[in-house]
């Protein structure tokens, strides 16, 4: 049989898909709403744990960037000692007091760069003590918070493997009935669910008010939903209304209790109720 185009669909038949799209919907955000905050929270530790990695990744980086300044730091002072001592050599071949002040400043020089590299290798190894308590502190919260993803991923994986089965066969009638509505009216049913609060963007009307915002429907335009000749949408939350007949909801009427009028008359003394006619002859009588 083949498959009936979108846009061949009568306006009730259009209706009646879309409201059962919007239950299929609806099935499936109450299966996510099982969930709670469990996958909120397993992003965040997610997020966490990510940040976490790449802090203690950087504070590696940086006690190697230390390690190295030390190296290269212990290795000018290996030069700086071979300097000093070359010159002390030079000392005692000296031939004049030019040539002994300009070796002096040389050694006071190389002194000088020794005391400063010492210096800085002393500042660079309080630096990595800092880092590898901050590095030891960010370790231990990784730990904690990735025994605390273990625990929220098990919670939702349980709760998942509980509903997966029913959420997936509710998926593939969303593709289903997705499949029989015309590209444009889906479009638009999806930005109205997309906008509406509870998820909602079909609706019935429900005692002369629309489901969704509960404002109430004027009677001419309940009348025009009940036709089914156009899409109509409720003017204050711009949901489309349908009526409970379409939805498959039974509504009870409302019993009118039509109360007779009687007309009390006067009776005679015999108890016989005067017509119509016998008070006009009566009326006629009295004014003789």
């Amino acid at each position: 049989m083949a498959k009936k185009d979108p846009t061949d669909l009568t306006v009730e038949e259009k209706l009646k898909t879309l409201y059962q799209l919007q239950t299929a919907l609806s099935a499936i955000d109450e299966k996510k709403a099982l969930r709670g905050e469990l996958p909120l929270e397993v992003e965040d530790l997610e997020a966490e744990i990510e940040g976490l990695t790449t802090r203690i990744d950087r504070i590696k980086a940086e006690i190697s960037e230390f390690e190295r300044a030390i190296s290269q730091k212990r290795g000018e002072i290996i030069e700086a000692q071979n300097g000093v001592e070359r010159y002390k050599h030079q000392l005692n071949d000296v031939r004049n007091n030019r040539e002994f002040d300009t070796l002096s400043k040389e050694i006071e020089y190389q002194t000088l760069e020794i005391e400063l590299c010492n210096k800085k290798i002393n500042e660079a190894m309080r630096r990595i003590d800092e880092k590898n308590v901050e590095l030891d502190g960010s370790a231990a919260v990784l730990e904690e918070k990735q025994g605390d993803l273990e625990v929220k991923k098990g919670e939702l994986d349980e709760i998942m493997d509980e509903t997966r089965v029913e959420e997936e066969k509710l998926r593939d009638k969303v593709h289903e009935l997705e499949s029989k509505i015309d590209p444009r009216l889906l479009k638009s049913f999806k930005g109205i669910r997309k906008n509406a609060r509870n998820g909602l963007g079909v609706v019935y009307v429900q005692r002369d008010a629309c489901g969704g915002c509960f404002n109430k429907i004027p009677p001419q335009r309940q009348l025009d939903i009940k036709m089914h000749k156009k899409i109509i949408v409720c003017e204050y939350c711009g949901r489309i209304l349908i009526d409970p007949e379409l939805a498959g909801v039974k509504t009870e009427k409302p019993v009118v209790v039509e109360e007779k009028k009687a007309t009390r008359r006067r009776s005679t003394g015999t108890g016989v109720r005067k017509t119509s006619t016998s008070k006009k002859a009566t009326d006629a009588n009295d004014m003789v």
